[in-house]
């Protein structure tokens, strides 16, 4: 099934604001909450499909990827970590800006029922990670899978992250009595109002920690370094950004790891350039070759390509190879073109016997300049080129 537009799920034009998409995803959430809609299971697919839409539009640059790619732009099997397979986890933890820390707006009116089942993680989420990919046009046009050594801090091998040094070592909080939140009674001037709010003790997990890890101090992670293989999609370009989910560092106390966030580099092309799609090449020929025509070899990103230069050619024509180009991030079959751009070499220092055969050609009639349908002009060459 198709996705919707991720601006039709919050109910928001395109060019809504960061205040305007947060307030709309809210109103949305609000509405689809499991809280509010205990076993509906098409509220709860809203609910997700709105946490995916808001994770994309509220990230300034996964926002502007989805804006020129669509959905394809920000897809999370081509490595651009979107919002999909979010659990409701993923969701109140992500954004406790928007439910608050127990993860329901809810619980001081239903009394957190429907969620006392849940215990929050004691630990703490690890940070983001962010390095530098370069690739070189070929890499860039076929699509290649990196392995990178990344240093970080990984996840204690000796506790598994819990911090602990055993399964002794970790007794129930006796605050909340292992179950994560505290009941509180406040008088407001409607009455008394029951809320539920996390364990200050336990900060949620139910448990507490009665003698620490030697290895990592209690902190569950330690300073280590991982290979991680990436798959780049063919057509990434200069300055985009992938991220691959819980590839960051660590997280203290067993909380989830952080995002692995990639940026592109392009490596410069001892002979191509890119535009785009497009791939271009500068190619010089000398004035007797564009006169009397000739043929020459051209690189391109994949085996040298032999080309036809008819007699007569003049400079500033544009050759076309067609699909010759960089294909569109995770678009199939449509790829771009190489194009070449003829340059006449004009040589500085001539040999006495060139002068005078140079001096013999200036006054005949076949080199004086003829404007017409032959020698198109620059505006002509460039309309041309956009054809």
């Amino acid at each position: 099934m198709a996705k919707r537009d991720y601006y039709e799920v919050l109910g928001v034009a395109k060019g809504a604001d960061a205040k305007e998409i947060k307030k709309a995803y809210r109103k949305v959430a609000m509405k689809y909450h499991p809280d509010k809609n205990p076993g509906d299971k098409a509220a709860e697919d809203k609910f997700k499909e709105a946490a995916e839409a808001y994770e994309i539009l509220s990230d300034d640059q996964k926002k502007a990827r989805y804006d020129r790619y669509g959905h394809r732009g920000v897809d999370p099997q081509a490595g651009f970590g979107g919002g999909g397979g979010m659990n409701m986890e993923d969701i109140f933890a992500n954004f406790s800006d928007i439910f608050g820390d127990s993860g329901s707006p809810f619980e001081s009116f239903f009394g957190g029922g429907a969620r006392q089942g849940r215990r929050r993680s004691a630990g703490q989420k690890g940070s983001n990670l962010r390095i530098k990919v370069k690739l070189s046009l070929e890499e860039i046009a076929e699509g290649v899978t990196k392995k990178i050594k990344v240093k970080k801090q990984t996840t204690c091998e000796t506790c598994t992250g819990s911090g602990a040094k055993d399964s002794k070592a970790v007794s129930t909080c006796g605050t909340c009595q292992g179950s994560g939140y505290v009941r509180q009674v406040k008088s407001t001037f409607l009455g008394q109002m029951q809320t539920t709010a996390v364990c200050p003790t336990c900060n949620g997990s139910g448990s507490q920690i009665t003698s620490k890890c030697t290895s990592c101090r209690g902190e569950g992670r330690n300073v280590g370094e991982e290979t991680i293989e990436i798959d780049i999609p063919a057509g990434v370009e200069e300055g985009m950004q992938l991220s691959m989910r819980a590839k960051g560092n660590a997280g203290k106390n067993g909380g989830p790891a952080g995002d692995l966030l990639i940026a592109i580099e392009e490596k410069a092309h001892e002979h191509l350039s890119r535009d785009g799609q497009n791939i271009m090449y500068d190619l010089f020929l000398n004035f007797a070759d564009a006169a009397l025509g000739t043929s020459v070899e051209v690189p391109t990103l994949g085996k040298p390509v032999k080309i036809t230069i008819p007699s007569g050619t003049p400079a500033g024509k544009i050759f076309r190879l067609r699909g010759k180009g960089i294909p569109a991030v995770q678009s199939y079959g449509s790829k771009g073109d190489q194009l070449i751009n003829v340059n006449i070499w004009t040589p500085k220092n001539l040999k006495k016997e060139d002068r005078a055969l140079l001096e013999q050609m200036r006054d005949s009639e076949t080199f004086q300049p003829k404007a017409g349908k032959d020698q198109k002009g620059f505006f002509a060459r460039m309309k041309d080129y956009f054809e």
